[in-house]
């Protein structure tokens, strides 16, 4: 698994790694049962402190990309068919809302912001034809 950080982003590193996996979970990279590194090893890898690497592992786990399985290391988690429509609501909003914060910061222009966003769905679609 290749995480790579921008020191220089606006995005903290932690989303950096979140929003990573999560690519590599939606475009199959990363199947089900694929076990992640370690966060210690992870944080050596890429010359972090643990705790980032925690917080991005935490936050993967509560969007249920992946799952903690305790002393046996985190885990994709398997594909679910169906989505609660009020957790995909919500979730699609916080990261509409996270988009939206970024964008301002990087003075990016709305028509930007949507350029980007269709290349990201059809990067992940592309990878999961």
């Amino acid at each position: 698994m290749i995480v790579r950080i921008d020191p220089e982003s606006a995005v903290p590193v932690y989303e950096q790694i979140r929003a990573q996996i999560v690519l590599m979970v939606a475009s199959g990279t990363l199947v089900p049962g694929t076990q992640l590194p370690t966060i210690r090893q992870l944080a050596s890898d890429l010359g972090l402190a643990k705790g980032t690497v925690s917080k991005a592992y935490e936050a993967l786990v509560s969007q249920g990309a992946v799952e903690s399985k305790g002393r046996h290391g985190t885990v994709v988690a398997p594909h679910r068919s169906e989505v609660n429509p009020a957790v995909a609501e919500h979730r699609l909003r916080e990261s509409a809302l996270q988009l939206a914060v970024t964008a301002q910061q990087v003075g990016a222009s709305k028509a930007e912001v949507r350029r980007w966003l269709n290349e990201a769905m059809g990067q992940i679609r592309g990878a999961s034809t």
